[in-house]
């Protein structure tokens, strides 16, 4: 039996959680799919001491603060578990778990949405699906021989896997600092950058960080990104401060026992974790031709320039300023319900 849904969202993380609530306010017909058995979206998957650079009240999805955790100024991330569960069952949303969808294909005036529980047919679909599912590995000369473990972030839990070990941390973003810092007490790590470490000013967190993003939305100025690449939140602060993580230049390529650099070095290690960042979850829209040569998925908004009944939502600046973000998401998740709703005639 094929169902029918005005709007089939697809993913029911931070982001599709935002279009629902918004979908329901502008009186639109919808469903949202979500792969996982349990609410929470990637960050269910995160490691077990990951906080929040933003206060709570900057944390928070449209028309429901996160409420502040106790004795916490950065929520953890059993916080805002908890607070996504208590989003989607106080605005009613209609998730449907452990529906993972395969295909999004053209079936004229519809989409046809092929999952692995049935086939839906929408008028619109809004991917919501997010970058976790696919993270990026870079191409190293030698990764292969190495013996010791390959790690990604997804994979990264607890420092106690690697209690006593020689641990190489590559990337100089948030993740990797974090996750070096995190390691840090625990084994004996070398953080690796591929240029020096870049941190925000210490007084900068979230909030100020999407400040900064909605005054260059509106008039323009510099990007984040010319600012700084990593938010000093305490753990990194006190680790930089005390001299546990100073930041190495990339290794040239990898051997069975470690990395070598370009002076001949080489530094043996037990596992290597790759703080290198995603890809968009996007391979079930391949049916649908949207991607360029470049490999993406040209936008105006939120709305696919090649077909005006899908939608791309949370998968950063691409669609919509901070909109990977808790806070950021709210924003485009309603300009994209507004424009939907316009396009159904709702």
């Amino acid at each position: 039996m094929t169902r029918h849904a005005d709007v089939v969202v697809v993913g029911g993380g931070q982001a599709g959680l935002a279009a629902g609530y918004h979908l329901r306010r502008a009186g639109v017909d919808f469903t949202i799919l979500d792969a996982q058995a349990t609410p929470g979206g990637a960050w269910q998957h995160a490691w077990d001491s990951l906080h929040l650079f933003s206060p709570a009240a900057y944390s928070s999805l449209p028309g429901r603060l996160m409420p502040a955790q106790e004795g916490k100024t950065f929520p953890d991330v059993s916080h805002v578990l908890e607070y996504l569960a208590y989003y989607e069952k106080r605005y009613e949303l209609p998730v449907q778990r452990g529906v993972r969808v395969e295909a999004v294909r053209d079936q004229h005036p519809v989409l046809r949405v092929e999952t692995d529980s049935g086939t839906y047919t929408a008028r619109v679909v809004i991917s919501a699906t997010g970058t976790w599912w696919r993270p990026f590995l870079p191409a190293v000369p030698g990764r292969e021989h190495f013996l010791g473990r390959r790690h990604h972030t997804v994979d990264y839990r607890s420092p106690w896997d690697y209690a006593e070990q020689r641990v190489i941390v590559v990337g100089g973003g948030n993740s990797g600092a974090q996750v070096a810092a995190d390691l840090a007490p625990h084994a004996t790590v070398r953080w690796v950058t591929r240029r020096p470490a870049r941190y925000l000013p210490d007084e900068i967190d979230g909030s100020a960080l999407f400040e900064l993003a909605t005054r260059r939305v509106q008039s323009g100025g510099p990007r984040i990104s010319d600012l700084g690449d990593i938010v000093a939140v305490p753990p990194v602060r006190a680790a930089r401060d005390a001299g546990l993580i100073p930041d190495h230049r990339m290794f040239d390529s990898l051997t069975v026992e470690g990395a070598r650099w370009a002076d001949g070095s080489i530094w043996p290690c037990d596992a290597i974790i790759w703080c290198t960042g995603f890809r968009p979850a996007l391979s079930y829209l391949s049916p649908l031709g949207l991607r360029t040569e470049g490999g993406r998925i040209p936008t105006e908004g939120t709305r696919a320039v090649a077909d005006p009944r899908v939608h791309l939502l949370g998968y950063g600046d691409w669609t919509g300023p901070a909109s990977a973000t808790l806070i950021g998401v709210g924003r485009t998740a309603r300009g994209a319900a507004r424009e939907i709703a316009e396009f159904l005639g709702a």
